[in-house]
């Protein structure tokens, strides 16, 4: 597709089927740099305007007017004058509700995140405690006698490690992020020429909390988001994206900004700082005491130092839940913070929905995913992996209502609750829901009526959602089930027939047939799937990560849905309604994956297709492909199940074999 066919759709006055080749254009042009690519996305911005798609407009203004080339910096600067309204506003899909006449009234929880100060109280207590037990492993494997003065050098040991985290933390953090995202530290007034509203919050709150202001950085990248680190509240760091700018208006960017001075006010932004540093020390001294263990030398040496890496290795995981829980936790006291200071938990209910459809549309432009998005998923504002669900809803919501039904899962599917336990973030209709509250303490309308939503929540099917909770947990563990079933009836029958065979058959057609059942819940027949939309499917307040739901939906391939694998065979579909992962499995396993990933992908990238798959709904939604094919008559099949059938069926057919040979001898 050429630059040249877009520029003469746009000069003839065909402005949709402009943004249509300029898109493709845009998505197939491999150098960034280059002049043809920087024409085309000055023609879109301009064909955007045209076919009145403003929010898209202003976002690739804002890229444009931050162009390492000159020429177009001062083409956007001149451009600017056209936006029927300022470009640093986004127009939003959702009406106002209104806030507080005044800030600083103190809202009640109602026990929402449980409490913080408990949370961070045991989660460095047993952080603590670990990396004492790893000081007194490393004393014992040095073969200490005196156990005193091991004991002291243990201390010593923690000691250090927790000042060392505490205070260089921040440093290496700054080095860090100078290199992989090359923040720029900004003064406050550069902050207010972006958004006054967070300049007064930022002032107000340091004299309010007798707080020196945080040092303020900028990172030059159009993906939404906001976070703070440091030690001390006095020289923490909270640095935002450019893309904050660009998708939310002055009051919403006031109330992150708010949301990311309650880490510092609440101190819980040290707290993560340390802690994480500890759970990364646990990881680094079971690797270490891996790669030791694997040597020659004295055995009770060699068999204390495998001891001291399975204990690290056990205080990683423990840690890192510690870590998930806190980091919950603190993203509750944070939004709350945030919502007293401002008088606007309504401001920051939409900056959550409007950053989950920032991401979303960055991701749409972008074949790999944000390596700052990636990067910074524990300390941002919003976990980057539940952005598609409620990305996808805004992105056409007239009726906020539309957003509020694909909160259902979040907050009334069990899997919601269980999933939540490896995320870092609240899911966002229970952080929403919170926000709700607060608003209503406040005498406001809230945007999402929650209320509504919870109303139908209460209406849902127990029975259906948490029966099929418990099965799906059951049928997760249907191997080993038919397994571990298979030897005790193996074990039974040798007693009373006493036909070794058997004892060894039947683990193996058991675990068999544990594959299979699996295999027929997750992959059900797709002969009939309906045709639908990726918002309903994210709609569905049933949907589970396991139960898969055949469905055919049609839109436009728009890049590979592998972090940052340029050979990646999985791909994301994008239509009206917004965009979805597609998982391929070839018949050849990661083998056949790769080839595909490597020869095929990139052919396919941009072309409007046809899906059949089996959606399933985590934090992340996703289907499992089963079929592609595109308008000009390409093919691609998906083999989900194909192994699932291969290993269960030659599972039992080994089973039956064993029996058989071992009962003719």
């Amino acid at each position: 597709m050429s630059l040249q066919s877009g520029l003469e759709a746009f000069q003839q006055g065909r402005y949709q089927e402009a943004v249509n080749l300029l898109e493709q254009f845009s998505r197939n042009c491999v150098d960034h740099n280059s002049s043809d690519y920087l024409s085309a996305q000055m023609w879109l911005m301009k064909a955007y305007q045209a076919t009145g798609q403003i929010e898209k407009a202003t976002t690739l203004w804002h890229k444009l007017i931050v162009s390492e080339n000159p020429q177009v910096r001062n083409w956007a600067e001149q451009a600017r004058q056209s936006f029927s309204e300022p470009p640093t506003t986004q127009t939003s899909a959702i009406q106002k509700a209104g806030r507080a006449t005044a800030a600083g009234v103190k809202l009640a929880m109602g026990g929402v995140g449980g409490s913080l100060v408990l949370a961070s109280g045991v989660t460095m207590t047993l952080l603590f405690g670990m990396v004492l037990v790893l000081g007194l492993s490393l004393v014992f494997i040095l073969g200490s006698n005196d156990p005193l003065q091991g004991l002291a050098i243990a201390i010593a040991i923690t000691l250090i490690f927790n000042i060392a985290a505490f205070f260089l933390s921040p440093f290496l953090m700054d080095l860090t992020q100078s290199w992989l995202y090359q923040t720029r530290w900004v003064e406050l007034a550069e902050v207010e020429s972006l958004s006054p509203e967070t300049a007064r919050v930022i002032r107000q709150v340091c004299q309010q909390k007798n707080l020196k202001a945080p040092r303020l950085g900028i990172i030059n990248d159009q993906n939404p988001t906001a976070f703070t680190y440091g030690s001390l509240p006095n020289s923490a760091r909270l640095v935002v994206s450019q893309g904050l700018f660009t998708y939310l208006d002055d009051d919403e960017i006031a109330t992150v900004y708010a949301h990311e001075l309650g880490h510092i006010v609440h101190w819980d932004f040290a707290v993560m700082t340390v802690a994480s540093t500890l759970v990364q020390i646990c990881y680094l001294i079971y690797s270490t005491a891996r790669r030791l263990g694997r040597g020659g030398g004295d055995n009770k040496i060699k068999d204390a130092i495998q001891t001291a890496g399975l204990v690290a290795y056990i205080f990683y995981i423990i840690g890192t839940y510690l870590l998930l829980y806190l980091s919950r936790t603190r993203e509750y006291f944070a939004d709350h913070f945030a919502a007293e200071s401002t008088g606007n938990p309504n401001g920051l209910s939409r900056a959550l929905v409007k950053i989950a459809y920032g991401i979303l549309e960055e991701g749409s432009r972008s074949k790999e995913p944000s390596r700052l998005i990636e990067g910074t998923r524990a300390l941002g504002i919003y976990d980057p992996k539940a952005a598609t669900s409620t990305g996808t809803a805004y992105r056409i919501a007239s009726d906020p209502q539309k957003i509020g039904r694909v909160f259902l899962w979040d907050m009334f599917n069990p899997w919601g609750w269980w999933m939540e336990l490896n995320s870092t973030h609240p899911l966002t209709g229970k952080r929403v829901r919170a926000l709700s509250t607060y608003a209503e303490q406040l005498g406001l309308p809230t945007e999402f009526d929650m209320g509504r939503v919870i109303g139908e929540g209460k209406n849902l099917s127990k029975g259906k959602l948490y029966g099929n909770f418990f099965l799906d947990i059951v049928l997760y563990g249907a191997e080993t089930i038919g397994f571990l079933a298979g030897l005790v009836l193996g074990v039974i029958l040798l007693s009373s027939t006493g036909n070794p065979g058997i004892t060894l058959g039947a683990p193996f057609i058991g675990l068999g047939i544990g594959i299979l059942v699996k295999a027929l819940v997750m992959f059900p027949s797709y002969k009939q799937a309906p045709e639908t939309d990726i918002l309903t499917l994210m709609s569905d307040p049933y949907a589970s990560p396991l139960r898969g739901q055949p469905a055919k939906i049609e839109g436009q391939l728009i890049g590979r849905g592998d972090a940052g694998y340029k050979f990646g065979s999985d791909l994301k579909i994008q239509d009206r309604s917004g965009m979805l992962y597609l998982h391929y499995a070839s018949r050849f396993g990661p083998i056949g994956n790769f080839l595909f990933g490597m020869k095929r992908v990139k052919s396919l990238i941009g072309e409007q297709v046809g899906a059949v798959g089996w959606f399933r709904r985590g934090v992340a939604p996703w289907m499992d492909l089963i079929q592609l094919q595109s308008e000009n008559g390409t093919f691609v099949n998906s083999y989900h199940r194909f192994w699932s059938f291969i290993l269960g069926g030659g599972s039992i057919i080994l089973g039956v074999v064993l029996t058989m040979f071992l009962s003719s001898r």
